[in-house]
C-alpha cells in the first residue's frame, strides 16, 4: 500500500487491498499465542471512502497502526487520516460532517449527547481506544517550591497534592497570585482527574489554582513560556517536557485511577444508523489494531511509526517513553517502569462500560457542568453502546464481558470476575475510595462539597 500526504496533515492511501488475518495474535506476556476463530464475513460497507480525525497524541495510535498495517484496507475502507490541532475541532468537524468520525476524548460525546458542550448532538460510541496515557507535569520552579515546602510528601509516590495545599496557603498569606494548570478540554479525563487529584488533596480546583485549556501539542511551549506553571495531558507531551528540561512529571494518570477511560472512537448517531455496515468494519479494523498494539514487540514499531512528521513530529526516543512502560519523571533520573501505561486491548479496554460513562456523568455533576437530568441513565445508555462491540467482537471471535457495569477501586491486581469474561486491571483510586457500579449518585454524594475544607483549608 502506498501513502501520501493531501494538504495540511492529512495521509492518504492509494489503493484498497483484501488480505488474510493472521491465524493469531500474541498475549501480552509472550508465553503462547491465544487463538481466535477466522472473522465473520461483513455485509459490504455502505460507504468505503472515510475522512477520520486524530490529535497528535500517542494514544492516536490505533488509528494509525490501522492505517499503516493495512487493518482498515482489510474491511474495505479508504480511510483519509485528518490531523486536528485541538479537541474543539475534531468536535465541529465531526458535528457538522466533514469528518465520518474521530479519536475523541471519553467524556466528549457524553457531554455532545447531554446537551452540555457548546454543539449538542446525538453520539455514539462502539469502541474504547485504550486507558491511562496521562501524567501531571510541572515546571522546574513549581517543583523546587513544593520540595521546599513538604519534602516528605513529595518523596512518597504517588505524589499527592498535600504540598501544594501547603505552598497555596503560605502564597496566599504572601499575597501571590495561584498557580495556573493546564488540561486539554473541560470535557476530559484530564480535567476530572486533574481536579480529583487536587481535591484529594484539599486543594479546591476552581478557587485555590486557575485551570485553563490549552491543546496538547502547545503544552511544553506555554510551561516553557511560564504562561502555565503545570498541566495535565497525555504522552509524549510530559516526556518532551522532561527531555527538554523544562518539566518535572510529578505522577502518572495511573496513580489517579489505575486503568481510568481515556479515548474513544466516536461517531454522530444519525452517522452511524445510515452506515451500521461500514461502522462495524471501522470497530472491528481498530479492534485489530489494538490487539497488535499489545504486543509489546510491536510497540517498537508503532513508535517509530508515530514519530513520523505525518503523525506526532516527535523523536522517537520521546514515543518509547510510553509505549514500553519505561518512563521517565525528571531528566537525569531513572526510569520508572509502568508496564500499563498506555493500555490498548488487554483488561477489556475496548469495551464501551457503561460504568466508565456513568462515572463521568459524575464528575460532570460534581464540578457543575450539568444538572443531572431525570433520565441521564436512559441518555447514558443511547451514547455508549456495548451491543455495537460485542457485534465486531463476536465476528472477530473475541470473548466479551458478561455485564456492562462494574465497580472500581477495589483491585490492587488483574482480577477475573467469572470464568466467561476477560481478565480486567488494576482500578485503585488515589484515595482508595470505591465507586459502587450500583449506586453512582450515592458515590457522588460521597465527597464533600468543599475539598479545601476537606483537609484545612488553605483560603483560612
Amino acid at each position: 500500500m502506498v501513502f501520501s500526504l493531501k494538504g495540511n496533515g492529512v495521509l492518504t492511501s492509494s489503493r484498497v487491498w483484501v488480505g488474510t488475518p493472521q491465524p493469531f495474535f500474541y498475549a501480552w506476556n509472550l508465553r503462547k499465542p491465544i487463538v481466535y476463530a477466522q472473522r465473520q464475513p461483513l455485509r459490504e460497507p455502505e460507504k468505503a471512502a472515510l475522512t477520520l480525525g486524530y490529535i497528535p497524541l500517542t494514544d492516536c495510535a490505533p488509528l494509525v497502526v490501522a492505517l499503516e498495517q493495512g487493518f482498515f484496507a482489510q474491511y474495505g475502507l479508504d480511510v483519509v487520516l485528518s490531523r486536528e490541532p485541538s479537541w474543539a475541532n475534531i468536535r465541529d468537524k465531526v458535528g457538522i460532517g466533514l469528518l465520518d468520525g474521530a479519536q475523541m476524548l471519553a467524556p466528549m460525546p457524553l457531554a455532545s449527547s447531554l446537551g452540555a458542550d457548546a454543539l449538542a448532538q446525538p453520539m455514539v460510541v462502539g469502541l474504547s481506544l485504550g486507558l491511562n496515557g496521562n501524567a501531571i507535569t510541572v515546571s522546574q520552579a513549581l517543583y523546587r517550591r513544593l520540595v521546599e515546602q513538604d519534602p516528605h510528601a513529595m518523596a512518597n509516590e504517588p505524589i499527592t497534592a498535600r504540598a501544594l495545599r501547603k505552598l497555596l496557603a503560605a502564597d496566599r498569606a504572601e499575597g501571590r497570585e495561584p498557580p495556573t494548570f493546564a488540561m486539554v478540554y473541560p470535557y476530559s479525563s484530564h480535567n476530572y482527574l486533574l481536579r480529583y487529584w487536587l481535591a484529594a488533596g484539599g486543594v479546591d480546583p476552581d478557587r485555590d489554582v486557575r485551570l485553563i485549556v490549552v491543546p496538547p501539542p502547545r503544552m511544553v511551549e506555554q510551561l516553557e513560556a511560564g504562561r502555565i506553571d503545570g498541566y495535565c495531558v497525555g504522552e509524549p507531551w510530559n516526556s518532551a517536557a522532561v527531555a527538554s528540561g523544562v518539566g518535572r512529571v510529578l505522577l502518572a494518570s495511573c496513580d489517579i485511577w489505575n486503568n481510568h477511560p481515556e479515548k474513544v472512537f466516536s461517531v454522530t448517531q444519525s452517522w452511524a444508523e445510515q452506515h451500521p455496515a461500514t461502522h462495524q468494519a471501522l470497530i472491528m479494523a481498530l479492534i485489530e489494531a489494538c490487539r497488535w498494539l499489545d504486543d509489546p514487540i510491536n510497540r517498537l514499531k508503532a513508535a517509530s511509526l508515530l514519530a513520523q512528521p505525518d503523525y506526532l513530529d516527535t523523536p522517537e526516543s520521546v514515543v518509547l517513553a510510553g509505549l514500553t512502560g519505561r518512563f521517565r519523571q525528571a531528566a537525569g533520573e531513572g526510569e520508572r517502569y509502568l508496564p500499563d501505561f498506555h493500555v490498548f486491548h488487554r483488561y477489556a479496554a475496548n469495551f464501551p462500560w457503561l460504568s466508565h460513562a456513568e462515572w463521568i456523568v459524575t464528575q460532570m455533576l460534581r464540578w457543575h457542568q450539568i444538572e443531572a437530568p431525570a433520565d441521564w441513565p436512559r441518555r447514558v445508555r443511547a451514547v455508549y453502546r456495548p451491543d455495537l462491540y460485542r457485534a465486531a467482537a463476536d465476528a472477530l471471535g473475541l470473548p466479551c464481558p458478561a455485564f456492562e457495569r462494574k465497580s472500581e477501586g477495589a483491585h490492587d491486581e488483574p482480577w477475573q470476575p467469572d470464568d466467561a469474561s476477560p481478565t480486567l486491571g488494576p482500578d485503585r483510586f488515589i484515595d482508595d475510595r470505591i465507586y459502587d457500579e450500583r449506586d453512582p449518585l450515592l458515590y457522588l454524594h460521597s465527597f464533600s462539597p468543599d475539598p479545601g475544607a476537606a483537609n484545612g483549608d488553605v483560603r483560612s
